[in-house]
């Protein structure tokens, strides 16, 4: 373990300080090494114990890793410099997640002083700009992660200084950056070509062009999402290669089966699949995933309104892997493609979580058939309506470890004069 030659000094000083049995007997390297699994909170309590445990807890070589979230509100600018200066060439990872009163003056003193570091988390730190990311890719070359999310006033500026500069970038998360475009994008892609992750969560700016750019420069793509960016059509989601394990395409309501059918040919290891408000997907669709990706463990189809059971019927036979399938608002969906997903091997050996709420199809005997889903942990069950108390109390009986969300709609007073059918309001009952 390497320090600094001036701490080398320090500890040769007060080494014979000590009397304390602990720094007698290991060497001051071993003590250095132990040091180095603390978090923050512990390494600064050590450094409170003694002249030598200072030196040691405070060497920049224990703060290679770095998680400020908790300390989310007493983080200032200052703070960041001292630990740039601390920290050096040592810094690796660095998370200032939260951290909403750090601003570009502080950032450009840590791209200063800790140009190693290849992991920088920046999420909703809402004062950081382009400058800053202009000062990241000057100097800080070996970036591999950075986390802009939720970081408004940053722009294309920023990934065309990341892609000059930090051609090593793997993932790349801008979600929320509302003015990142087609041309950041492209310059990022032609220029991290290593790119593995690249989320873009409600840039509406990012279109077929951006996408059509990362699928043809960065082969290696492992996790699009683009969830909201509601421009994109099947022209650029039918161009992702087989490196694709996750895709998010929520919102991109201009998607028809032509992208499902193109997943199926060209993305057969697709793990994560989520497909919520794509309302023009269809059974054909579903029928083409199934038979190729056979990988899936998750999917939400929340809102694919137009597919049935057929669907479930597909899923059932072709993807024995699932875990987690939504079907949210599917109101097409009824008892018997419940039945049939029960039957399958997936539900006997991997399905955990499943979303049924607002399929007005779906009855007690749904839950009935889903009694043989032994590791079902989840089940949403919100406004079906035709679902009873005593079925929900049924498949807890043989899953005493099952969470059912679910409400009912308490009985109202009788209307005067009897006779009248019992009314319900819409207040939530949750059990």
């Amino acid at each position: 373990m390497s320090y600094s030659t001036r701490n080398k000094f320090e500890i040769a000083r007060f080494s014979g300080e000590e009397e304390n049995h602990i720094n007698k007997k290991l060497p001051k390297e071993l003590l250095l090494r132990i040091l180095s699994y603390l978090d923050v909170v512990s390494l600064c309590r050590c450094a409170q114990v003694s002249k030598l445990w200072n030196i040691l807890a405070l060497d920049g070589s224990n703060w290679q890793r770095i998680d400020l979230f908790d300390f989310q509100r007493d983080v200032e600018g200052s703070v960041i410099e001292n630990i740039s200066h601390r920290c050096g060439g040592f810094l690796r990872q660095l998370s200032l997640r939260g951290c909403e009163s750090i601003a570009d003056g502080s950032m450009k003193t840590l791209a200063q002083s800790c140009p190693n570091i290849e992991d920088l988390n920046l999420n909703k730190c809402k004062k950081v700009t382009d400058h800053t990311c202009q000062a990241l890719g000057r100097r800080c070359s070996k970036l591999q992660r950075i986390n802009l999310d939720s970081c408004p006033s940053v722009t294309d500026i920023s990934l065309k200084a990341l892609s000059d500069g930090c051609p090593l970038l793997t993932h790349v998360n801008v979600s929320w950056c509302q003015s990142i475009s087609e041309n950041g994008v492209e310059a990022l892609a032609r220029s991290c070509p290593k790119l593995k992750s690249f989320i873009c969560r409600g840039c509406k700016n990012v279109n077929d062009r951006a996408v059509s750019c990362l699928a043809t420069f960065c082969v290696d793509l492992e996790v699009l999402n683009v969830q909201g960016c509601d421009n994109l059509t099947d022209d650029s989601i039918s161009k992702l290669g087989g490196a694709m394990r996750r895709l998010c395409v929520s919102g991109c309501t201009r998607l028809t089966d032509t992208s499902l059918c193109a997943l199926a040919t060209k993305c057969p290891d697709l793990v994560t699949l989520e497909l919520a408000q794509c309302a023009q997907l269809t059974d054909a669709g579903f029928q083409a995933l199934a038979r190729s990706c056979r990988m899936l463990e998750r999917m939400d189809l929340e809102e694919c309104v137009l597919i049935t059971d057929t669907t479930l019927v597909h899923l059932a036979m072709g993807c024995p892997r699932l875990e987690k399938l939504t079907l949210s608002h599917c109101e097409l969906i009824t008892d018997y493609g419940i039945k049939q997903l029960s039957m399958s091997p997936c539900a006997a050996e991997h399905l955990t979580v499943l979303g049924l709420d607002n399929c007005p199809l779906v009855t007690d005997g749904a839950l009935e058939h889903l009694i043989s889903c032994h590791n079902l942990q989840l089940i949403e069950l919100y406004d079906c309506q035709m679902v009873t108390r005593n079925a929900i109390r049924k498949l807890r009986n043989h899953l005493p470890n099952i969470k059912v969300h679910a409400y009912f709609a308490p009985v109202t007073p009788p209307v005067a004069g009897g006779g009248a059918r019992p009314r319900y309001c819409r207040c939530c009952n949750i059990i």
